[in-house]
């Protein structure tokens, strides 16, 4: 199964507080939040870490309603992987281009912390996307949290693929794994990350596509 039933009973905290949250907001998603995207097409796997309590959560699409959103589905549309019509609405008529976006818990977990529990009660939804990408090349985790839950997909050990803005590792028998900051409101207003730094990593990626559909 790809995505989790509406009503998923996996984690019982995440349950919780999805019957909270649909009590106080019925008119939001409050569901597990599906990959976006068309993965039997898609080169490029993108992996959050959940979704946001009034971004993905509250609209039903990955990064959507919040500001980690602007920043990663403008620099997708300047590299050629969306088109420009990311409005932070679920009408807003955003198609991606060769990528597809998931997170690595699908249920909006309180103060945006899954617990180790929820993050491998949720793996196997993560490892079926994968497996029904016929052409994925890349994958890229933003930040540590998902990073360690695409390693852990392919069963490696995580000593070994420290995470690391910028940073791509090659793993037998699994796509190109990058890494990069989370592009979250709090790392730009910090300085964690910044749109360059943001850009080059989906540059570099964009390359990396090209040279593997070009058979380099």
């Amino acid at each position: 199964m790809l995505n989790p039933d509406r009503d998923c009973p996996r984690c019982p905290r995440l349950v919780a507080f999805r019957d909270e949250q649909r009590s106080k907001h019925p008119e939001w998603h409050n569901a597990p939040v599906p990959t976006y995207g068309d993965i039997l097409d898609a080169r490029l796997l993108i992996v959050g870490l959940a979704p946001g309590l009034q971004g993905a959560n509250r609209t039903g699409r990955p990064f959507t309603g919040d500001y980690a959103g602007t920043l990663l589905y403008d620099t997708l549309a300047a590299h050629g992987l969306a088109n420009d019509a990311f409005d932070a609405r679920i009408d807003d008529g955003l198609v991606l281009h060769g990528a597809a976006v998931t997170n690595a818990v699908r249920c909006v977990p309180p103060q945006n912390k899954p617990t180790g529990a929820e993050i491998k009660s949720c793996a196997p939804f993560l490892a079926a996307t994968v497996a029904a990408m016929p052409r994925i090349r890349v994958i890229l985790a933003l930040g540590r949290i998902a990073h360690d839950a695409v390693l852990r997909t392919f069963g490696a050990r995580l000593s070994a693929h420290p995470f690391g803005h910028g940073r791509i590792h090659r793993i037998d028998g699994a796509p190109a794994i990058a890494d990069s900051y989370h592009p979250s409101r709090y790392n730009v207003n910090t300085g964690v990350l910044n749109a360059e730094m943001f850009g080059a990593v989906i540059s570099e990626i964009r390359r990396h596509v090209d040279r593997s559909d070009a058979g380099g």
